[in-house]
């Protein structure tokens, strides 16, 4: 019987859908043209002056300054709340719990986004990037409690009874076993922060104020004033630095699972 090349087809499409607009765009941050109506060959005079633009590296600059501040903040904020909920989940009060931690990943981004900026100015606290630093917490730190749950649905919390049995103090057996083999739920919580933090637009826009401009809001006004390369040029440089990092946070994650858990 023919196998049926359907299921090739349908992925290759859909592939295409995915990626295609990406090469399309990585293409035209090295075309001179200025609206990409045709190849009119290879230019590095986008990058140049994207290199030579103080406002989009004052937005970089803020754009990270929050990143990681709020990454910092999601994944210890995060780890404990999926540990509390992991460990005592049978209780009442986690399930509240739960759907409390649950509830920012489901709430429509516009909605939460009034709803923090009506918070913020019935509290009298200025917009600024206190307030985005606040309102990314909001929902990062959900997304890092769900992504080291998962790590410890898994966790064999034998393993700390074994350190204990050997010697180990409860903050020697958390940081020298815990922590370690929760290290990739805890990676993979805090780049997906980070990268929310870097790309979020909608909850920013309502909560920014003057002077705390971030990335996506300069690129949301770039494109409203018309400078399409320049976008091009540097969603192309931001798409390098993710991919790096993501390769190199992987690499970093199977050194430190292939070592294990050690005790002194």
């Amino acid at each position: 019987m023919r196998r049926s090349r359907l299921p090739i087809v349908v992925t290759g499409l859909v592939l295409a859908f995915f990626y295609l607009p990406i090469l399309i765009l990585v293409a035209n941050s090295f075309n001179p043209a200025r609206f990409s109506g045709g190849w009119q060959g290879f230019s590095l005079v986008w990058y140049e002056r994207l290199f030579a633009s103080p406002e989009i590296w004052q937005a970089l600059r803020t754009t990270l300054v929050i990143a990681v501040s709020v990454t910092a903040v999601s994944v210890v904020l995060g780890t404990a709340a999926a540990f509390a909920l992991h460990r005592y989940a049978a209780s009442r009060l986690q399930r509240v719990h739960y759907a409390l931690v649950y509830t920012p990943l489901v709430v429509p981004e516009i909605l939460m986004g009034i709803s923090l900026l009506m918070a913020f100015v019935a509290a009298g606290v200025p917009l600024g990037l206190f307030t985005i630093f606040l309102a990314h917490i909001t929902f990062c730190v959900s997304y890092v409690a769900m992504t080291v749950l998962g790590r410890l649905q898994d966790f064999d919390f034998t393993v700390l009874e074994a350190a204990r049995d050997l010697g180990a103090g409860p903050w020697q057996s958390v940081r020298r076993v815990l922590l370690p083999l929760l290290m990739p739920g805890i990676v993979a919580g805090g780049l997906l922060a980070f990268t929310l933090s870097v790309d979020d637009f909608v909850i920013t826009f309502f909560v920014a104020g003057p002077g705390s401009t971030t990335l996506p809001l300069r690129i949301y006004s770039m494109i409203k004033f018309g400078a399409p390369p320049l976008v091009n040029a540097l969603s192309t440089l931001l798409l390098a630095v993710t991919l790096t990092a993501v390769v190199v946070s992987r690499r970093l994650t199977e050194r430190r699972v292939g070592s294990g858990p050690s005790l002194p």
